[in-house]
């Protein structure tokens, strides 16, 4: 009896646009998940992108490295060959003299042959510690951001005799090992081409971190350099760039005739964990 009052057309019409309006909701979904699939497919393809490029980044520093590597123990030859082999060699040949070995030579000649011996021998063991002193890295390992740069400063300033202002950030992130030793060798070679280069006039160091980012920045007021003139086997700058790099980070060196800022970056979120 109920069926039988029930219009026809208006029943169709209803059915009509229930179906109209699922369809409605359903091509709506179709089209969300389509366009969040075509963004999630752009963010991957970007993704995979800036993967690649740091891929091969690193891969070109690892190369770079590898050759720099070799130059630096062809340094190392030569400062030990050009310094203390030298001083020691000549203190071979007067050992071996007549001025020694003759016992006609007065006592007054022999002595000061003997004093000269002895200060080759200093100089050569001097001229040792120093290359070393340059090689052997401190007891890093446990130590924080701020006292790894402390401990850079410290050895700096005592072996020049200079000062070099300092300002850091209140934080201080932790770092992997690979990490610390980048950030030693960073400002050791950068003050001492600071004071090499520019005298040691006005040198600074400023670090920073913003959450993701550690900066470290070395600069003075010397007269600056043209980086034209770098030499390529040249390894201060070079090996700074390298060793940055090696870790994914970034280099940068602005040079004037009112001094040179040296600053290197690494993000801690795209490195190994501390």
């Amino acid at each position: 009896m109920v069926n039988a009052l029930i219009n026809p057309r208006w029943y169709n019409a209803r059915r009509k646009n229930g179906i109209d309006l699922a369809e409605t909701q359903q091509s709506r979904m179709i089209d969300s998940q389509r366009e969040a699939l075509k963004k999630r497919i752009h963010d991957l393809s970007s993704l995979l992108t800036q993967n690649g490029e740091l891929s091969a980044k690193l891969q070109r520093a690892s190369r770079r490295t590898t050759a720099l590597n070799e130059r630096y123990l062809r340094r190392l030859g030569a400062e030990l060959h050009d310094g203390p082999a030298q001083l020691v060699a000549l203190a071979a040949l007067k050992v071996d003299s007549d001025a020694i070995n003759n016992p006609r030579t007065p006592r007054k000649i022999r002595d000061g042959e003997i004093i000269s011996i002895k200060s080759s021998l200093d100089d050569a063991m001097q001229e040792i510690r120093t290359i070393c002193s340059g090689l052997v890295l401190p007891q890093i390992e446990g130590a924080d951001l701020g006292e790894i740069i402390g401990r850079a400063l410290k050895a700096h300033m005592q072996r020049t005799g200079t000062t070099v202002r300092l300002s850091m950030s209140p934080t201080s992130p932790p770092l992997s090992l690979s990490a610390k030793i980048c950030v030693f060798r960073f400002l050791q070679e950068a003050l001492n081409n600071g004071f090499r280069h520019g005298g040691g006039v006005g040198q600074y160091v400023v670090q920073t971190f913003d959450g993701q980012n550690v900066s470290i920045t070395v600069g003075d007021r010397g007269p600056g350099f043209d980086p034209a003139e770098i030499k390529p086997s040249s390894l201060g700058l070079s090996g700074l760039r390298e060793r940055v790099e090696s870790l994914g980070g970034h280099f940068h060196l602005k040079t004037s005739n009112q001094g040179t800022v040296l600053r290197m970056s690494l993000n801690l979120h795209e490195m190994e964990p501390a």
